[in-house]
């Protein structure tokens, strides 16, 4: 008999593939300790890399016997969009890519000799990372006798009185040979046998006990290896329509009874399984379906009342899922949260499930709300201050943050802009990688933290928006997760039939994630439900919605008008609406002008990014308009209704002061580089950005002249919080500065006022505001050199300046009045407060 090296043992109880032709593999099994060629079509199935020219990479790991779930990929070989040689792939022709480990997987990845690497996990992408296919995962065979059933692990969940097809395959990945025999074993009885062959194939029916179980054999020469799986068999579905006053999600019925209710289209059966049933799977927990087969539910009880449930939706038999509507997750990766922040939080139930769970609790303790009618600032009043929670205070908590609302109410900003906070991938991220839209992320703090926070700005007069990102999930996301496409077609990972997302982006430049399907009834739907929840359940006062360009299905790049995509938007808005009139809908869109235009006429409120032209401005390079800042101005962009964010920093652009800093021009007599000089240029830049009708936004920190790179330790990693620049006079002035300024706007309606003009495009720059209460003209020398300027004075008479508290008389509207380089003045008719600010040299 021949000496068998390798046996890789599967029973194929579905036809299910790992991987299809748009990935394949030399040797066709792989094992570690030989060369391994990765294979990767970019035609197949229109993958996203179709007609591409470029670098692919390969952003790769392994999955090993320590991974708790099909995420946690171990020994990954790079950073996001870090580019290597080992991981960029070589071009073969117009359609094929191959990635070669000319060492072993081990060496390659860099394996720890106590793992066992199950799979190799790939994303291909291009250089920035803006292109990239689904998660793909290549089995990984050892050189020893191995068997094992195939997809189903463990367990088998069969219908009763059904036939099932059992496929036994013999894998050898460096022999041909067959095996001596194959024993297929049914609760210990003999039900089928081959000889000297690699397959047994037996059509068995499916009676008998609920449990049983299979046991196959594999006998090569002296050797021999068992496996065994558990069958389960399933009794038919009830039919019936959801109780009354349900709905998807988590209905808590009284302290004991909950209705859980599941939407998945197009799925055969769902199982509930948890702590209610010691993750058992029982006929007693087989969810109902209605009569369109795209709902489940299931109604608990005998509950305890205030006891927390971990759970989980079974697909299948083969799907384990957390309920996309919870709103508190349960994660291997929890251990990592600390009790400061989230106290007393549920343990996973390792050993028991895989995945990310659910959590339900009767008898929550309900947040109690101090402000019930709260009333937020008008649009064209608003001064936004936008803060990523985690780089924003030292022990990166919701209730950290809310310990810094007396410093933002004195800046006077009234509205907080909190980046996402729903649960994202992670536990360190800016957040734009969503994966479950109903709970805060634990990594910030308790969901009745968010609320108490919410509560005190209101008590404050601030109001709190959320942002959220409805253009794109990732793969933790159970709605993903259920419609996987089999790495088929390398493109987003979902199949065709999931009914929230497209297959494939229609944006072929820019798309992360897996992208919504927004002109879908279910996804229109669910995104309803998201934004009624946080208005309603945690009372935020609106939102900015992340990369709206996205919110179509029209092919392009997302610049293009796309009447599709302002329908989409509106209907979005109309709905907010319904909930709260005063909601704020604000778009980061930044898209074409006469799309925009539309969309602020329609009430929506739209990013303005001035970032560019004020950076030019303040380092103090105006050729070729380089500094002019005059789309600023609703009227300059066409449009009738105050409905521009503008900003000069957000989380997504290089600092000023950074900038400042490092590229500012130099003399001389005068050095923008000079950190001090740099922060009195960002007072100039100031006075003319609060100034300018409609609303505002600030970037933390900005208020203090922040200066380190938005590169600093990789683009969205942690940043350095520099609360102790309060302690430094020239950034304290700054701060000051900018709360004069929000005083000045939100305490006079000529900042208000629709009859004003700009003159910004020079060195020396000027904007005058006209209104029955008062006239305002600001001027400022954003040159290196010393400069005149005609003020164009809208009226003879006495003129106050608001930092200084000078009055002058104005004979001449047109008398030059020089200026300093950096130097700025704010001239008002009307004699104002003046301002307490650190006198500086």
């Amino acid at each position: 008999m021949k000496k068998i090296l390798f046996i890789h043992f599967i029973v194929v109880l579905f036809s299910i593939q790992v991987f299809s032709q748009v990935v394949s593999t030399v040797p066709i099994y792989p094992y570690d300790g030989t060369e391994i060629t990765i294979r990767y079509n970019t035609y197949a199935c229109n993958g996203v890399f179709k007609n591409f020219t470029g670098e692919i990479y390969a952003h790769t790991g392994v999955m090993t016997d320590k991974s708790v779930n099909s995420d946690d990929w171990k020994h990954v070989k790079t950073s996001w969009a870090q580019n290597t040689d080992d991981t960029r792939l070589t071009k073969i022709n117009d359609s094929i890519y191959h990635l070669t480990i000319t060492s072993s997987i081990t060496s390659y990845y860099g394996v720890l000799s106590n793992e066992v690497v199950k799979q190799m996990a790939f994303v291909f992408r291009n250089g920035d990372g803006s292109i990239q296919t689904g998660n793909i995962y290549v089995d990984v065979y050892h050189p020893s006798i191995n068997i094992k059933f195939g997809e189903f692990s463990t367990q088998a969940i069969f219908e009763r009185n059904s036939l099932q097809n059992i496929t036994v395959n013999n894998i050898y990945p460096v022999s041909s040979d067959n095996a001596d025999s194959i024993l297929l074993y049914l609760n210990d009885s003999l039900i089928a046998t081959v000889l000297d062959n690699n397959t047994l194939t037996h059509d068995l029916l499916i009676t008998g006990d609920v449990n049983q179980k299979l046991i196959a054999k594999v006998v090569c020469s002296d050797l021999s290896k068992y496996d065994s799986l558990d069958i389960f068999i399933k009794e038919p579905t009830y039919i019936a329509d959801i109780p009354a006053e349900t709905d998807i999600g988590i209905n808590y019925i009284n302290d004991s009874i909950v209705t859980l209710v599941f939407l998945a289209p197009y799925k055969k059966f769902v199982y509930l399984i948890g702590d209610m049933n010691d993750w058992k799977i029982l006929n007693d927990y087989l969810m109902n379906m209605t009569p369109d087969s795209s709902i489940y539910w299931i109604t608990l009880s005998n509950l305890e009342p205030g006891k927390e449930y971990i759970y989980q939706y079974l697909i299948d038999g083969e799907l384990r899922i957390a309920d996309p509507y919870t709103d508190k997750t349960s994660d291997p990766n929890d251990q990592d949260i600390s009790d400061n922040i989230y106290p007393g939080l549920i343990d996973y139930p390792a050993g028991k499930t895989t995945e990310i769970a659910s959590v339900l609790q009767t008898s929550q303790e309900e947040y109690k709300w101090e402000v019930t009618d709260f009333t937020p600032p008008s649009k064209k009043e608003l001064v936004i201050y936008e803060l990523l929670i985690r780089d924003f205070s030292a022990n990166r908590d919701i209730k950290t943050v809310m310990d810094s609302l007396d410093y933002l109410e004195k800046l006077g900003i009234n509205a907080i802009e909190l980046m996402p906070f729903n649960e994202f991938e992670g536990n360190q991220s800016w957040g734009y990688n969503p994966s479950f839209y109903f709970a805060t992320d634990k990594a910030y703090g308790t969901k009745n933290d968010f609320k108490k926070f919410i509560d005190e700005c209101h008590k404050r007069g601030i109001a709190v928006i959320m942002d959220i990102v409805l253009n794109h999930s990732y793969g933790q996301s159970p709605m993903v997760k259920m419609y996987p496409n089999n790495n088929e077609c390398g493109s987003s990972g979902v199949s065709s039939d999931n009914p929230w997302y497209n297959m494939v982006s229609p944006n072929p430049v820019y798309h992360w994630g897996y992208d919504f399907n927004h002109e879908s009834e279910y996804t229109k739907e669910f995104i309803d439900k998201v934004n009624e929840y946080w208005l309603t359940e945690f009372k935020v006062d609106g939102f900015r919605f992340d990369f709206t360009k996205g919110f179509t299905n029209t092919p392009g790049d997302g610049w293009n008008y796309d009447a599709a995509r302002i329908e989409i938007l509106k209907r979005m808005a109309n709905k907010i609406w319904e909930v709260n009139e005063n909601a704020y809908v604000i778009l980061e869109h930044l898209s074409e002008n006469t799309e925009e235009t539309e969309l602020a006429d329609f009430g929506i409120l739209l990013w303005g990014n001035m970032n560019n032209s004020y950076n030019e401005a303040v380092m103090s390079y105006h050729e070729s308009g380089k500094s002019d800042f005059s789309n600023i101005s609703y009227k300059k962009r066409g449009w009738s209704e105050p409905n521009l964010v503008a900003y000069m920093e957000s989380h997504d652009e290089e600092r000023l002061m950074y900038k400042a800093k490092t590229w500012g021009v130099v003399t001389d007599n005068y050095d923008v580089t000079d950190i001090n000089t740099a922060l009195r240029r960002a007072e100039t830049a100031a006075s003319f950005f609060f100034t300018v009708p409609g609303p505002k936004m600030v970037w933390m920190f900005g208020e203090l002249g922040y200066d380190i790179s938005i590169d600093y330790n990789g683009r969205v990693g942690l940043k350095p919080i520099k609360w102790d620049y309060l302690k430094v006079d020239e950034r304290k002035r700054l701060y000051q500065v900018y709360a004069a300024l929000i005083k000045l706007k939100k305490e006079n309606e000529a900042f208000n006022s629709s009859d004003f003009s700009l003159n910004v495009r020079p060195a020396l720059k000027s904007i005058h505001l006209n209104h029955s209460d008062m006239d305002v003209a600001i001027l400022g020398n954003f040159d290196v050199e010393e400069g005149e300027i005609d003020p164009e004075f809208q009226q003879t008479g006495t003129w106050y300046e608001y930092i200084t508290g000078e009055e002058i008389e104005i004979t001449d509207i047109n008398q030059n009045i020089k200026l300093k380089p950096g130097e700025y003045r704010i001239y008002t008719t009307q004699k104002l407060e003046k301002p307490s600010l650190i006198e500086l040299p």
